[in-house]
């Protein structure tokens, strides 16, 4: 018996992001130092990114103000604490849709749910999204539940081989893997290059997954982990007072391109040079670490086309995020036995791929992600 991916969900907030507009925004603000004003502009139009999702409706700068934004457009930096509390109403909409639409896209009934697994490192709370989860698609009330936390965005990979290892030791076990995270409550005004990068791609999102043994979907072949010690100061994710601070340095691009090879390695050895594999799923961190990947790898432009589609209509939603490339991957089209690697980098700078095939796929219509509107009003 080998663990398959039987279908994948996907659903973002309502609030959509025009990448100029939200540019503008950032551009515009008061205080903002000549180096900011200078990187802002340019971060953004740099991004390849063309509009994102947000569970904070205030960063419509065509909407009313609210707790993240006044109404004259000057940006607010809400304290940690206001900013979990915003996770704790918006999330479970998001955890809750995307692993409905896995499920039914998968045809299985609730009652067959034996194990939960959720992902998330934008917010904490317990109780969690999971049990929201298990109360509103009807879950049985003994399913095993276990969460994965603030590993960032190649969280999902943890989660998938924990699948993975449920379905090996019980073939009648059935997972929900469920990643769901709001990027965007962690925005600021800065002038901290770092920041403005973060400002610029990041987006709110959710993917799950139900992995079951054999049939069609995308058999999990193998996994495996790499770290690049001295990339744990480059990329790093931590608690601030004024929301999560992420370290993302320039140097991130350059070690992802001088590492992927040999982290992806043990996966390509039946199967042959990357250039092989037709379809790469790599999260798109950034279009440079896309670039820098399709370079180091000497992939074509097919290989990377989900990627960077992903990337261009949602942004960076960290640990859900390659969970949208595979699903757009199935929804574009994957004959039958065609290999697909996936992977995605994290704080270490860690480098986390999986090898899979596709089971008697056959080309299904691209569905959007489902559409979740979430309160978002009122101060935080």
């Amino acid at each position: 018996m080998t663990a398959t991916i039987r279908a994948i969900g996907t659903a973002v907030p309502a609030t959509t992001l025009d990448q100029g507009r939200v540019r503008d925004l950032f551009s515009s603000q008061p205080g903002l130092g000549r180096l900011g004003s200078r990187l802002v502009p340019a971060a953004f139009d740099a991004s390849a990114v063309d509009h994102r999702h947000t569970v904070l409706d205030e960063l419509d700068s065509s909407r009313a103000g609210g707790a993240f934004r006044d109404d004259d457009g000057t940006l607010r930096s809400p304290t940690t604490g206001a900013r979990n509390d915003r996770y704790r109403e918006l999330a479970p909409p998001l955890f809750v849709a995307a692993a409905r639409d896995a499920v039914e896209r998968a045809g299985v009934t609730p009652e067959r749910i034996t194990h939960l697994v959720t992902v998330s490192c934008t917010g904490f709370t317990q109780p969690g999204p999971d049990i929201d989860v298990v109360e509103q698609l009807g879950l049985p009330a003994g399913v095993f539940r276990h969460h994965i936390g603030f590993m960032g965005c190649c969280a999902a990979f943890p989660a998938l081989r924990i699948a993975a290892a449920f379905v090996e030791a019980d073939p009648d076990a059935v997972v929900l893997v469920v990643c769901a995270e709001l990027c965007t409550l962690h925005v600021r005004a800065s002038d901290d290059p770092d920041q403005i990068v973060a400002n610029s791609v990041f987006g709110d999102g959710a993917a799950a997954a139900v992995v079951a043994s054999d049939g069609a979907g995308l058999r999990l072949e193998g996994f495996a982990t790499a770290v690049v010690p001295e990339g744990a100061s480059e990329m790093a994710w931590n608690i601030g007072d004024e929301g999560f601070e992420m370290v993302l340095s320039t140097a991130v691009p350059k070690l992802v391109g001088a590492h992927v090879p040999g982290a992806v390695a043990p996966l390509l050895e039946h199967v042959g040079p990357p250039a092989d594999v037709p379809v790469w799923a790599v999260h798109p961190g950034g279009r440079a670490i896309l670039d820098r990947t399709q370079e180091a790898l000497g992939l074509p432009d097919a290989a990377m086309a989900s990627s960077r589609r992903v990337l261009r209509e949602h942004g960076n939603m960290s640990s859900a995020t390659v969970l949208f490339v595979l699903r757009d991957a199935v929804d574009a089209g994957l004959e039958d036995g065609s290999d697909v690697v996936a992977l995605a980098f994290g704080p270490g700078l860690t480098v986390e791929s999986a090898r899979l095939t596709a089971v008697r796929t056959e080309a299904s219509p691209a569905v959007e992600p489902q559409r979740v509107p979430v309160a978002t009003t009122g101060a935080a």
